[in-house]
C-alpha cells in the first residue's frame, strides 16, 4: 500500500512524523504474506520556515520530503490553484492508494481536491473540527476536506458529534475516533526537549500570540498586553514573538516592559517551555492541547476554540481580548487535575490510524 502525504506547515510535519513512526512500526511487524506500507511525503512549501532545515528533520526524527513544490507567499486562490496542479502531477506519477492530509491549511484542501478528482482514496486526519466561524479560511478548508474524504480520523468525541450533526452518518464515509496524533507526538518529544537559552525564573508563564484576529487589531492587542503587563508584575511571562508582531507592538507604542520577549524558538525548546511552565496563555490552537498534554492550565486569548472539551472540563478558559476576563481567569487559576479523563486517545492515535487504513474496505 502506498500513501501520499501532503504537508504544508511545520506543525503538520510534526504530526506526520508521528504517523510515519507508526508506519515503520507496522512494517517491522508484518509477516511474509502482508504488504508493507510505502509513504511518499510532499511538502507544498505553503509556509516557508527557515527552521525547517535538515537539522530540523534530523532533530525531530521526521523523514525528509520526497517532493518540495515551493508554493508559498501567494493569495489563497493562487496558492491553492498551483498546489492542485503540482500535486496532481505527483499523484499521476506515483499512483498512490491513499492521499493523506492533515488539519485545515490550503495544502490540505488542495490535496483533498486532487484525490477526489483522480478517484484516489482520501484520509483526513484531524477531521470534524469546527470553530463555527466561516470567516476563518481554515474553517472553509476543513469543512470542504471532510466532505470529500473516504475516511475521517477524528481526534475527539466532539469532532465525531460535529460530523453526525452535519449528516455524515448518511454519507458513504467512515468516521473513526482515532485520538489525537499531537498527544502521540507530545509523549515522544518530551524526552527530546531542549532547554532554551534565556533568563528563566521559577513559576513562569508561557505566552504566545500570533493569530491575525489579535495581531491585526490594535485594540485587541492593547487590551491583551495591558493584562499581561499587570500579571507580569507578579510572575515572569515568557513570550516568544514573531518579528512581524513585535513590529506591530512597537509601531502601536504598546507597553511590553514587564514581559520577557524572546525570538521564536524551535519545537523541542517549546516542548521544554510547556513542560516546565506553571501556566499557558495563548491564541494558538495547538498549544491549547499541548498545555493539556503536559498537565498545565490554559488561558486562551480567543473568542472561540475548536477544543471545546478542554473548556467544558475546566482545563481551558476562553477570555478573548477582554482585559478584565484575562485578569479574572489568571486570579482564578487552579492546580491542574486530569480528573481521570482521556480526551485525546492516550498516545495511540497513530497506531489506530494505520490499523484502520490497512483494514479499510470500500
Amino acid at each position: 500500500m502506498t500513501i501520499l502525504t501532503i504537508l504544508g506547515a511545520r506543525p503538520q510535519f510534526i504530526k506526520a512524523g508521528t504517523v510515519n513512526r507508526a508506519i515503520k512500526q507496522y512494517n517491522s511487524l508484518i509477516t511474509n504474506h502482508q504488504s508493507p506500507i510505502t509513504e511518499i511525503i510532499v511538502h507544498t512549501g505553503q509556509h516557508y520556515d527557515a527552521n525547517m532545515s535538515d537539522i530540523f528533520f534530523d532533530e525531530m526524527k521526521i523523514p525528509k520530503p520526497d517532493y518540495f513544490l515551493g508554493i508559498g507567499g501567494k493569495s489563497h486562490g493562487a496558492m491553492t490553484g498551483q498546489m492542485i496542479e503540482k500535486i496532481e502531477e505527483v499523484c499521476l506519477k506515483e499512483k498512490p492508494d491513499w492521499v493523506m492530509v492533515y488539519g485545515d491549511t490550503n495544502s490540505t484542501l488542495a490535496g483533498a481536491i486532487v484525490a477526489s478528482k483522480l478517484h484516489i482514496k482520501l484520509a483526513h486526519i484531524e477531521a470534524g473540527l469546527r470553530s463555527f466561524n466561516m470567516k476563518m479560511p481554515e474553517e472553509v478548508n476543513r469543512i470542504l476536506t471532510d466532505r470529500i474524504s473516504n475516511i475521517l480520523f477524528c481526534p475527539t468525541n466532539t469532532a465525531v458529534q460535529n460530523l453526525k450533526n452535519e449528516g455524515y452518518d448518511n454519507l458513504n464515509v467512515k468516521i473513526v475516533k482515532s485520538g489525537d496524533v499531537m498527544q502521540d507526538g507530545a509523549m515522544f518529544y518530551k524526552d527530546l526537549a531542549q532547554k532554551p537559552l534565556c533568563d528563566i525564573q521559577e513559576n513562569y508563564i508561557l505566552c504566545t500570540i500570533h493569530r491575525a484576529e489579535n495581531t491585526d487589531d490594535v485594540t485587541r492587542l492593547e487590551n491583551i498586553f495591558a493584562a499581561l503587563n499587570e500579571i507580569a508584575q507578579q510572575r515572569q511571562i515568557i513570550l516568544p514573538l514573531h518579528p512581524r508582531t513585535k513590529k506591530i507592538l512597537q509601531e502601536s507604542k504598546i507597553d511590553t516592559d514587564n514581559l520577557t520577549i524572546i525570538d521564536p524558538v524551535g519545537y523541542l525548546e517549546m516542548v521544554w517551555f510547556i513542560d516546565n511552565c506553571s501556566l499557558v496563555m495563548t491564541d494558538s490552537g495547538g498549544l491549547q492541547k499541548e498545555a493539556y498534554f503536559f498537565e498545565k492550565q490554559c488561558i486562551t486569548l480567543r473568542d472561540e476554540t475548536e477544543w471545546v472539551e478542554l473548556v467544558e472540563n475546566g482545563f481551558n478558559t476562553l477570555v478573548g481580548a477582554d482585559k478584565t476576563k484575562i485578569l479574572t481567569a489568571f486570579d482564578n487559576t487552579t492546580a491542574f487535575s486530569d480528573k481521570g479523563l482521556d480526551l485525546y486517545g492516550g498516545g495511540k492515535a497513530s497506531e489506530n490510524i494505520i490499523k484502520e487504513l490497512v483494514n479499510y474496505e470500500i
